[in-house]
């Protein structure tokens, strides 16, 4: 792959150009990363309420009906349902992984194979998540795995 940078000072607005054949897993990483620096969501932690960085949420969970934001320091509920944070989050690198859960595919650490199917996921902050496997190929595709 090839990075151009033109810096000129008479450009008033940045522009990112990716010139490709054809859409690949690893472009399209690179967009979701693109497209995650300014998205934020809203969630509570205790009585406050917080404006948090897309880039900064590692996965989301839904449990007894609650869904809950999970960063690397703390955790967060929303107000809002599981599937509705998925849809507005799928395009900035978010993925379905069960039922329950959410999760940022930029930070997965590692996969290991599981039994009936399923897939142990590793993630940078040492959480281990179970993909199911009505999921399981999905992650697989999406990844560019085998």
């Amino acid at each position: 792959m090839k990075i151009s940078i033109n810096i000129d000072a008479d450009i008033s607005d940045a522009e990112i150009l990716i010139s490709c054949s054809h859409l690949t897993p690893e472009i399209e990483r690179i967009l979701a990363t693109l497209r995650i620096l300014e998205k934020q969501i809203m969630a509570k932690k205790e009585d406050e309420t917080y404006l948090l960085e897309v880039s900064k949420v590692i996965y989301l969970e839904s449990v007894d009906r609650k869904t809950y934001v999970y960063t690397a320091e703390e955790v967060y509920e929303s107000n809002l349902k599981l599937y509705e944070l998925e849809q507005q989050l799928e395009k900035y690198g978010f993925f379905r992984v069960s039922k329950s859960c959410v999760i940022q595919l930029r930070y997965i650490r590692s996969l290991k194979a599981d039994i009936n199917r399923r897939i142990r996921v590793t993630l940078e902050n040492g959480e281990q998540i179970i993909v199911s496997r009505q999921y399981a190929e999905g992650l697989k595709q999406k990844l560019g795995v085998r």
